[in-house]
């Protein structure tokens, strides 16, 4: 362990949390996060609890952590953010990105893409924030819930990219939540299959749209006029 700052995250459950490390390498049958310093490296650990089943963590704990430790937190539900995204992922986000900001360019909404965290309810105080996320990109057309870190309150529009560790949250957890939260345009990427799904809020409830292959233009609802040719989204690398 030679980073100045390293985290690690321990996610069994079991016996009572240690407060005190002193072996590095020492197991705990605990739910953890211990932050090693230069200082205390090898000798003792600060020691920060990570959310136990069912207790509360929140986004000022979250803020405590190293900016290399990315967590969303789900209807109480903690998923950890890593492995890191493919090429392939990346190659999506970016055309994806591209897209809308070309189109957004001098309009009052406004795109953005991960990593960027959004808190959907509309809460101020870090200690209130129990509840986060980090779509691949959010387009907000209310500039009052863009913060100096974070959004703060509900995107217009969300998509989401999924991959193998991914499709149970994308498709069923952040799918009712989304829906829950008001988002009006909610899409699904899939890269390794080239499609994108589309849904759009209608009297409170997400109704697909329709499956979007490669070949295929999206019209975004959201903004009338304005669509997406997926060949360019799903373009080969060269």
């Amino acid at each position: 362990m030679h980073a100045p700052h390293l985290f690690f995250i321990i996610l069994e459950t079991g016996l009572p949390c240690l407060q005190r490390v002193v072996e590095k390498k020492k197991t705990l049958g605990c739910q953890a996060v211990f932050k090693y310093t230069k200082k205390k490296r090898g000798k003792e650990a600060v020691f920060m609890p990570a959310p136990e089943k069912g207790q509360p963590f929140t986004y000022a704990q979250y803020m405590m952590l190293d900016e290399d430790v990315r967590y969303e937190v789900i209807d109480g539900q903690v998923f950890n953010m890593s492995p890191a995204p493919t090429p392939k992922h990346q190659a999506v986000q970016r055309e994806l990105l591209v897209e809308f900001a070309a189109y957004l360019r001098g309009k009052t909404c406004t795109v953005f893409g991960a990593p960027i965290d959004v808190c959907l309810a509309d809460r101020d105080d870090p200690e209130q924030i129990r509840e986060w996320v980090e779509p691949d990109l959010v387009v907000v057309c209310d500039k009052s819930k863009i913060r100096e870190k974070r959004i703060v309150g509900v995107p217009d529009l969300v998509v989401e990219i999924i991959s193998k560790s991914t499709v149970r949250k994308d498709k069923i957890v952040k799918f009712h939540r989304y829906e829950r939260a008001g988002v009006k345009e909610y899409w699904i990427a899939d890269p390794m299959n080239e499609t994108i799904d589309v849904y759009v809020l209608e009297e409170g409830r997400f109704r697909h749209q329709g499956m979007y292959v490669r070949d295929d233009t999206i019209p975004v609802r959201l903004f009338p006029g304005f669509a997406i040719e997926l060949k360019n989204v799903f373009a080969e690398e060269e």
